[in-house]
């Protein structure tokens, strides 16, 4: 892991985002799996700058999110296809049907989370990952388990997730308990990838992702097996370490 700490989200988000902006200039139909939350919104912001000063342009590159809430439909402020167009898509150059986002939604989800696996080989790939991390060391909606989950997959939500997701809902009770999430072995199949974690309530999750022992209990930490991962910690996420 190359691990850098810096001490503002601003540092971070314009790091994360010049290397993916570089990506995008070596290939321009690069292929980029993205995630949601507070973690990526500054390089989303970075990204949505170079695009908008001729930085860079999404007009070839296709996407694929990490995961999607079960139970709330698309056009829910909450939703994860809601999140992405408000904070990326729709600021940018990118074509609409070469966004992706899972349907969590979807009629026979054994069947969709197959195709929307398929649809990432079928792509080429993913050439970088972004990631956040929970405060339970999960990576997409994969939480702590028995066994590294493999491809995309309905996931049961664990309370810690539920409880920290509880302050983006106006009504507790409806913060989905259900998820579909690309599973521990997708993400490994990126090329590169980009992990931001800030703040202190992500320090243990940190500290076990980078020096503990590489088990399902800590989904992350799934990573130290994977040749080309960027950590970019602020200092209250790196105290640990």
């Amino acid at each position: 892991m190359d691990i850098k700490i810096f001490k503002t989200k601003d540092e971070i988000g314009k790091a994360a985002a010049d290397l993916i902006t570089a990506q995008i200039n070596r290939k321009a139909d690069s292929i980029l799996g993205l995630a949601t939350g507070a973690s990526p919104v500054c390089t989303y912001q970075h990204l949505i700058e170079d695009c908008k000063n001729g930085k860079v342009s999404f007009k070839k590159v296709r996407t694929f999110n990490l995961d999607e809430y079960c139970g709330i439909p698309r056009s829910d402020k909450n939703s994860y296809y809601t999140f992405m167009h408000e904070n990326l898509f729709d600021h940018i150059d990118i074509i609409e049907e070469n966004t992706h986002v899972p349907d969590g939604n979807a009629a026979d989800v054994d069947a969709y989370c197959a195709s929307y696996d398929e649809a990432i080989r079928n792509a080429g790939g993913i050439d970088i990952q972004v990631l956040g991390i929970g405060r339970n060391g999960h990576i997409g909606f994969n939480e702590p388990s028995d066994e590294f989950a493999k491809g995309t997959y309905k996931v049961k939500l664990t309370d810690s997730t539920i409880e920290a997701n509880k302050i983006y809902f106006a009504d507790a009770s409806s913060v989905p308990k259900e998820a579909i999430t690309m599973g521990v072995e997708s993400i490994l199949q990126a090329k590169s990838i980009i992990l931001i974690a800030e703040g202190e309530a992500k320090a243990e999750a940190v500290r076990a992702m980078v020096k503990g022992e590489v088990s399902p209990a800590c989904p992350a930490s799934i990573l130290q097996k994977h040749a080309d991962v960027h950590v970019f910690l602020d200092e209250a996420a790196a105290a640990l370490l």
